[in-house]
């Protein structure tokens, strides 16, 4: 077994559910800071160089899971792994987001769709090298035609 211990919360302007955008083509363009805690401070050196941020958070208010999923975007059932729902096995959330800058601890950030509280659980430079060209977008392209 293992345990995660923040290294941070999420500054967001949504304080329930039903507030982030998820409906087919949802935009997310609002704005959040990520709070790292002062003793993770120091591993933000060098991020300001980064446009965008892999950001893995806790789904901590998401109670049980299920295997199966039918999000607002399609009519359809699909397994929780094709999709991005909260009740997952292992409540773990993932987000990119654009950084605009930062200030010491706090990361100001584009795209956030993550509830106000929300634990942080890891950092990443957003990096890869899969052209998008190459990525396919699965049931979500259907659902989007």
């Amino acid at each position: 077994m293992f345990t995660f211990k923040p290294i941070g919360f999420v500054s967001s302007p949504f304080k329930e559910i039903s507030a982030v955008p998820k409906d087919l083509g949802a935009k997310h363009t609002d704005e959040g800071v990520l709070e790292i805690l002062p003793e993770f401070e120091p591993g933000l050196t060098d991020i300001e160089g980064f446009s965008h941020l892999f950001v893995v958070w806790a789904f901590d208010r998401s109670g049980g899971f299920d295997l199966f999923a039918s999000p607002a975007s399609d009519n359809r059932t699909h397994g929780v792994f094709a999709t991005r729902s909260p009740r997952r096995p292992n409540p773990v959330g993932l987000t990119v987001v654009e950084l605009i800058r930062r200030d010491k601890g706090s990361l100001y950030v584009r795209g956030v769709d993550m509830l106000d509280g929300t634990p942080l659980l890891d950092i990443k430079p957003c990096l890869s090298s899969i052209p998008a060209a190459a990525l396919r977008r699965g049931w979500l392209a259907e659902a989007e035609a």
